[in-house]
């Protein structure tokens, strides 16, 4: 393991939050990698890797908070919407949109649960 390679992860860890599509799973591999980096830097003495265990650490805690703040944003839009059709179904008596509504809202809140980042 180089610390060029360490230096190419925590660049693509950010470069996926930088272009809008963070993944949780990715940003928890690179903060992983990232700490077992640093660590083996520390036992080693080697700074390079330290540093770099960091950086990628860093860039991996970043892209997975980006990706659960995305998650919980369109989450939200699903509850909202979900009510949405679920009013406008009651309303004009389309049981059919009301379920389909009611469905949507609560996944949106479920998903919402998942992603809450507070």
């Amino acid at each position: 393991m180089s610390t060029t390679n360490n230096n190419d992860a925590a660049t693509k860890s950010a470069s996926n939050t930088a272009s809008g599509d963070p993944s949780k799973v990715s940003g928890q591999y690179h903060s992983v990698k990232g700490t077992v980096v640093e660590s083996i830097g520390d036992l080693t003495g080697a700074s390079s890797w330290k540093q770099s265990g960091k950086e990628e650490h860093a860039a991996g805690e970043a892209e997975y908070n980006a990706a659960q703040a995305k998650a919980y944003g369109e989450a939200t839009a699903d509850r909202i919407s979900g009510k949405k059709d679920a009013i406008l179904g009651a309303v004009t008596g389309n049981r059919e949109q009301e379920l389909q509504g009611n469905a949507r809202q609560d996944k949106g809140q479920a998903q919402q649960k998942v992603n809450n980042p507070f």
